[in-house]
């Protein structure tokens, strides 16, 4: 074996390895409060809204509205945090498509929880935004109507 010409090989290797892993973690835009709040917003997304929005945001034909890449949600934020908080019945609009089916909401999701899920819908599926706070949630649903 030809030991010498294999060394520099491996120590690349592990160089490189140890390089992407560390910038994984660490060159990531965004801070370790950004980062778990989207890890544990999918993890509520998945348990919560997947199953009519879909694991991929995409939503369910004409019956649910996509949440990836939503212009609703972009811009009616305090709104689309009290629908997650409250539900909603009638009629609304979402990239263009009307949809006309009650979503339940889910009243026993805390504040920190709907930041989660916020911070994951915001960021997701190829969106970049930024970590909804607590206070954001807080404000949203002072301002709620609730139905």
């Amino acid at each position: 074996m030809n030991w010498p010409l294999a060394r520099p090989w491996w120590v690349v290797f592990r160089v490189g390895m140890a390089t992407s892993v560390m910038c994984f973690f660490s060159c990531s835009s965004h801070d370790t409060k950004f980062q778990q709040y989207f890890s544990q917003g999918q993890s509520l997304y998945e348990k919560h809204c997947s199953n009519c929005h879909q694991k991929n945001g995409e939503g369910l034909k004409r019956l649910y509205p996509p949440l990836a890449n939503s212009d609703f949600f972009k811009k009616n934020l305090p709104a689309s945090i009290c629908i997650m908080k409250y539900g909603i019945a009638g009629e609304m609009e979402v990239n263009g498509v009307k949809f006309n089916k009650p979503m339940p909401g889910v009243p026993s999701l805390t504040e920190l929880e709907l930041a989660e899920i916020a911070t994951y819908i915001a960021n997701a599926w190829g969106s970049e935004d930024s970590r909804i706070t607590i206070e954001q949630v807080t404000e949203a649903l002072k301002n709620c109507k609730t139905p």
